[in-house]
Parts: structure tokens; sequence; C-alpha cells
């Protein structure tokens, strides 16, 4: 049987654990929380003896310092960005006015060009009425020439006719001496 702690162990004794006395584990007259606190104790030294502390803050402050390199970099970009946004909102706005006043300066133009086809079509009207009225007249002209030439023409077959009708040889003479005569008056 084993002892333990000067009691020894048998069925009984392992059946009840309650009549096992225990004793307390010690190391050097430690406890076992004393060792782990001394273990710490020692770890806290080394890490102080190492400087492990302001190496952290070394990196920390390396960290933050990078940290504040990129803000101040974000910082510009954003004042960049921004500046670049006014830009072109300001190239937008003027863009817009500059197609506005070429829209506008289309529109008189239009007009403009309306108002000389209006003015070309009413010159064009009016010349064109002017080219049919002397078309016309031009006409009238011809047709009242015409008819006089035809009237004379019929004047003259008719007086044709009715002397030939009407005079005859001794007429004649009566009318040649009378011409005559008047012929001789108007000389003097």
């Amino acid at each position: 049987m084993a002892e333990v702690a000067g009691t020894e162990l048998n069925a009984t004794t392992l059946a009840n654990p309650e009549t096992i006395e225990h004793g307390e584990m010690t190391a050097l007259g430690l406890p076992p929380g004393g060792w782990v606190a001394l273990s710490m104790l020692v770890v806290i030294a080394i890490i102080l003896w190492k400087k492990v502390p302001t190496a952290i803050a070394a990196s920390l402050d390396k960290k933050i310092a990078g940290i504040r390199t990129q803000l101040d970099e974000a910082s510009k970009l954003r004042a960049e960005a921004e500046a670049l946004k006014a830009e072109y909102a300001k190239k937008a706005a003027a863009a817009a006015g500059e197609a506005a006043s070429i829209v506008e300066h289309a529109h008189a133009e239009a007009a403009l060009i309306v108002e000389k086809a209006k003015s070309d079509a009413e010159t064009l009207i009016a010349r064109r009425s002017k080219m049919a009225e002397d078309k016309i007249a031009a006409a009238e002209r011809g047709a009242i020439a015409e008819l006089r030439a035809k009237a004379a023409n019929a004047a003259a077959a008719a007086a044709a006719q009715i002397i030939g009708e009407k005079l005859d040889a001794g007429s004649d003479k009566g009318l040649v001496d009378r011409t005559i005569a008047g012929l001789g008056q108007r000389a003097n």
C-alpha cells in the first residue's frame, strides 16, 4: 500500500477522500502561489532590464508619426481635391454660361436668317410680280398694236374697196385737180 503524507492508503481511505490528509506542496519553502508571484517579478524585471517598454514606446511613437504623416498627406490630398472640385465646378459653370450664350447667339442668328429670308422672299415676290406685270403690259401693248395693225389693214382694205367702188376715171380727175390746187395754195 502506498502512503501519502504519513497516511496509509487502502480501499476504505480511497473510498472516503475526506479521511486523506493533504499536505501543502512546497519547493524551497515557497508555496505554488509564491512561485507564480516570484516568476512574474522576474519576468517584469527582465522586461524592464531589456528596456522593452522604451522599445514599445519607440515603436508606438514611430507608428504614431507614420499615422500623423498619413493624416497630413490625406489632409493635403483632401485640400487638393476640394480645390480641384471648386475649379471644375467653376469651369462647369463657365461652360454652362458659354453654352447658354452660344444658344442665345444661335437663336439671334436664326431670327436674322428668318428675317433675311422673309425680306428676300418679299423682294423676290415683288420682282416676280413686277416682271409678271411687265409681261402682261407688254402682252397688252402687243395685243393693242396687233389690233391697231389689223384695224388699219382692215380700214385700208375697206377704204380701198370703197374707193375702188365709188371712184371712176371722171371722179379721179376731179380729185386730182383739187389736190393739185390744194398743193398750189400751200406752196404760196
